[in-house]
């Protein structure tokens, strides 16, 4: 025996609200992308550095990087560790400083934005020998 539950939907009120959703998703994939355009640097709103500043990360646990600076703008598996080593280039008046990363191990590099808080200038361009 076959039993049917009623759930009080109808077919054109879930395909009324998949089409919500997807509205919603869109417009937040929109938003998202317009909060998260990097700032022009070198303005009175993010002056630069000259030159570009050496910094450590300090704290406890991952400093996340961001693609602007917005926390909506995270950039997935792309953070640095206490003791790393940054670039400073940037900096707003909002708490975030522009930054690029070189991994000491295979070279690779990775800009973007952190969390002034975190760091810490050191006065140099790289780890001290």
């Amino acid at each position: 025996m076959t039993r049917v539950v009623r759930t009080g939907m109808d077919f054109k009120s879930l395909l009324a609200g998949i089409a919500l959703v997807g509205l919603l998703s869109a417009s937040a994939v929109a938003q998202t992308s317009e909060y998260c355009k990097e700032p022009k640097t070198g303005t009175k709103d993010v002056p630069i550095f000259s030159p570009p500043l050496g910094n450590v990360v300090t704290g406890s646990g991952r400093l996340q990087f961001y693609s602007a600076p917005n926390a909506a703008c995270a950039i997935d598996g792309v953070f640095v560790i206490p003791k790393d080593f940054l670039v400073a280039y940037a900096q707003t008046d909002s708490g975030w400083t522009s930054v690029m990363y070189v991994n000491p191990r295979t070279g690779a590099d990775v800009s973007g934005w952190v969390r002034s808080e975190r760091l810490k200038a050191t006065g140099t361009m790289g780890p001290r020998q």
